[in-house]
């Protein structure tokens, strides 16, 4: 196998040209980019800059022009809840919880595709071994958890789904340092397990800390790209997004 093969193949998810339209405003100007399997990439940049409707678009949820291909399958007219059982799982900005719901449903809600019973107990444990103040809360209404408790719900929603690819849109956002610690050393040990993970975070300092490769958007275009901890020292990126 050549290695350009090789490359080809270790793709988990490729996006290219990617223009999204809001009420005849261009918010994506023809992104491209794109995220090996089991590696952690990251979309960085300004409130406004496109990052979340990359994920809408990935997830079906946004109208895009372009191409997306995940796993050698193109998305353009696959429907959304269709590419969750593909293997994405989405995490929104908001967490997108039911309050009115308890932890344990919240979690079963998102194995409503699947039928492998005994496996969708696996998960359950799983879940409560990496966010053990779920397992103590199970019982508990979703919208009565602190905001770290919620963003934690989230993620272990998203991996009840058996998602190999996950969206996370601002994990971190309101959440209090330490927590936002806690999330981030989260990320990297769900990574750990083989899942593939797109991030699109405003902590820029954080997400490039654990990140292979990172892409910088400012108003609907990627501007600069490069390992994680290589844009860590980027003059642009210190004075942009890192407070230097």
């Amino acid at each position: 196998m050549s290695e350009a093969t090789g490359a080809v193949e270790n793709l988990q998810l490729d996006v290219r040209d990617l223009e999204v339209h809001y009420d005849g405003i261009r918010a994506l100007h023809g992104v491209s980019f794109s995220v090996p399997k089991g590696e952690i990439v990251t979309l960085i940049g300004a409130n406004g800059a496109g990052k979340t409707s990359i994920l809408r678009a990935i997830s079906g949820l946004t109208p895009y022009a372009g191409s997306i291909v995940f796993e050698g399958q193109d998305l353009q007219r696959v429907p959304a809840h269709q590419i969750v059982g593909l293997g994405i799982a989405h995490v929104p900005e908001g967490r997108g919880i039911f309050g009115n719901l308890t932890v344990q449903e919240n979690l079963r809600l998102a194995t409503w595709q699947r039928k492998d019973k005994e496996e969708i107990e696996i998960d359950y444990d799983r879940v409560f071994t990496i966010f053990p103040r779920l397992m103590e809360r199970r019982d508990q209404p979703s919208g009565t958890l602190s905001g770290g408790e919620q963003q934690m719900l989230a993620v272990g929603r998203a991996l009840m789904s058996r998602g190999r690819l996950l969206l996370l849109d601002e994990p971190s956002m309101g959440l209090a340092p330490r927590l936002v610690r806690e999330i981030f050393r989260v990320i990297e040990d769900i990574n750990q397990t083989g899942v593939t993970i797109l991030l699109v975070e405003q902590n820029a300092n954080m997400a490039l800390r654990i990140a292979s490769r990172a892409y910088v958007l400012e108003t609907g275009a990627v501007i600069l790209s490069g390992a994680g901890r290589e844009l860590l020292g980027d003059p642009r990126v210190k004075e942009a997004y890192l407070g230097a």
